[in-house]
C-alpha cells in the first residue's frame, strides 16, 4: 500500500462528514480510503493519450419535441366535466383571502 492515511486525517474526514465513528470503525474506514486512493493511482497509470475527454459515456441528445400552440377543441362542459363543484358554468373554489 502506497498511500498511508493519518489519524488526522481520518478524524478531519470525520469532523467534515459529521461522523462518529468507534477506532475500530475508523481503522476500517481509513482501509478503505488508502485502497481506493491505491486503485485511484492504478487507473492513472493508463495511457489516455489522444482519448478525448467526455462528460457522458452515452452520446447526449435533447429527447424534448418543441412546443406548438394549438386551439383546444372541447368545450366548456368537458373541462368542467371532472370539476368537483361548478357554478354558473365556472369552477368552485375554497376561498383563499378574508
Amino acid at each position: 500500500m502506497a498511500n498511508q492515511i493519518s489519524d488526522e486525517t481520518m478524524e478531519y474526514v470525520g469532523i467534515l462528514a459529521k461522523l462518529s465513528l468507534t477506532p475500530e470503525e475508523s481503522e476500517e474506514a481509513k482501509h478503505d480510503m488508502e485502497r481506493m486512493l491505491d486503485y485511484i493511482d492504478k487507473l492513472n497509470e493508463l495511457d489516455t493519450e489522444g482519448v478525448e475527454p467526455m462528460s457522458h459515456v452515452f452520446p447526449v441528445e435533447n429527447v424534448f419535441r418543441e412546443d406548438e400552440v394549438v386551439p383546444y377543441a372541447g368545450g366548456r362542459e368537458e373541462i368542467l366535466a371532472n370539476a368537483p363543484a361548478k357554478k354558473d358554468g365556472s369552477f368552485v373554489v375554497p376561498k383563499t383571502v378574508e
